[in-house]
């Protein structure tokens, strides 16, 4: 059948470059429209000698006008989760009357960022012509949170999504691709505009425990009174209310989830960043976490596990669908924490099969990451542990 918005394809061989162009007319073949806006492409390492030759057989013989991705040692074809199948995955997308805008940035370019003014001129790409950013990063040459923070002064609330790329264990190399350039450093950015914009759902794998609280005394990464109490103490009630089945899955598996926008009338799941529980200190009654939380602030403890990540997937999952019920959905991609897949669920495909249950079916492309990008609330952060899907929207 074929494709009206789009396809996504898995390249299981080696560089075989007849082969490939064979494959990738194959491909865009299936896609029934009669252009290609966007094709997303995510390579094993195996084939970092080979990349840009690849990446010219793909643009060429599937006619991309704009291609980009990055390496990684997991991939994600529409509903099946290569771990470790290596090859090449290929999605082509048509969306209409787009207005598509990529940017390629480096570290150096984020030590001289001196404002909004400056990336408004270094992207080409004010605030209000953009719907979002997909972006994909190198983690190792890059401060990218300090390069999503300055991106957030410039772009929020329109949301940024992505992943950090992944290479060799052991290796701190990744690739990052823009047409037929291959980057060992930096990211590339596509802002979706016009007629085209970017949906999210961001999944951190937990369920909220407990009931949520007010913060009313920090110092840094340490919270040392909630509702006016030690946060010890709160920590350690919310732990004894659990009853035992619940109290044996939270132990070594507790993390706090921070309310970003506390303007709403009440909380959700997707309105909490969640962060690592880093420590807990009894006779201080001070608890640390891996963030800077402000007093005020709105807090919930979270338990994460792999029935919690479940849970939290398909709550998310269904939401989307009821919220994005009267648009189309071109495509997907789906960014995926190395962490999960059959590591933490015990089974293959777990994510990408619940995105095409609750969304399906749909041409959906992917990595597994080194860190996800994703909005909560009206500010992008980066995550971990999380499933962050870009879903391409009708606006």
């Amino acid at each position: 059948m074929l494709g009206e918005h789009s396809v996504v394809g898995h390249w299981s061989g080696d560089f075989d470059e007849a082969a490939l162009q064979a494959w990738a007319e194959e491909l865009r073949a299936q896609l029934a429209a009669p252009q290609v806006s966007l094709g997303l492409v995510f390579m094993s390492p195996s084939f970092f000698p080979d990349a840009p030759k690849i990446l010219e057989v793909l643009r060429v013989h599937a006619r991309i006008p704009l291609l980009t991705g990055c390496s990684s040692t997991g991939l994600i074809a529409n509903g099946t989760e290569l771990e470790n199948a290596g090859g090449l995955v290929l999605g082509l997308y048509s969306f209409g009357d787009c207005k598509l805008a990529t940017h390629r940035f480096t570290q150096e370019k984020v030590d001289q960022a001196t404002g909004p003014d400056f990336w408004h001129a270094e992207t080409g790409v004010s605030r209000d012509t953009t719907n979002g950013w997909l972006v994909f990063c190198d983690p190792f040459g890059m401060n990218c949170d300090a390069w999503l923070r300055q991106w957030n002064e410039v772009y929020a609330p329109a949301p940024i999504l992505g992943g950090l790329a992944s290479g060799n264990a052991g290796e701190q190399r990744t690739q990052v691709y823009l047409n037929g350039d291959v980057y060992e450093d930096g990211g590339v950015a596509i802002s979706f505009g016009g007629s085209v914009g970017l949906g999210s759902v961001i999944s951190q794998g937990c369920t909220p425990i407990g009931e949520t609280w007010t913060i009313t005394k920090t110092e840094r990464n340490l919270i040392h009174e909630i509702a006016n109490r030690p946060a010890y103490e709160v920590l350690m009630d919310t732990f004894k209310a659990l009853n035992r089945t619940e109290q044996k899955k939270a132990r070594g598996n507790l993390f706090v989830g921070l309310v970003i926008n506390e303007y709403l009338e009440n909380f959700q799941r997707g309105d909490f960043l969640i962060r690592n529980l880093l420590g807990a200190d009894p006779n201080s009654g001070c608890i640390a976490v891996g963030a800077f939380p402000r007093t005020g602030q709105t807090i919930q403890f979270q338990r994460r596990d792999a029935s919690a990540a479940t849970n939290d997937l398909k709550v998310l999952l269904a939401a989307a669908r009821k919220q994005h019920k009267s648009r189309v959905i071109y495509g997907a991609c789906l960014c995926c924490c190395n962490g999960r897949g059959s590591r933490l669920f015990g089974r293959e495909n777990h994510d990408a099969n619940l995105v095409q249950d609750q969304l399906g079916p749909l041409g959906l492309t992917g990595f597994f990451c080194n860190g996800e990008i994703g909005p909560v609330g009206d500010q992008s952060f980066l995550h971990g542990y999380t499933a962050s899907l870009a879903l391409f929207l009708s606006q």
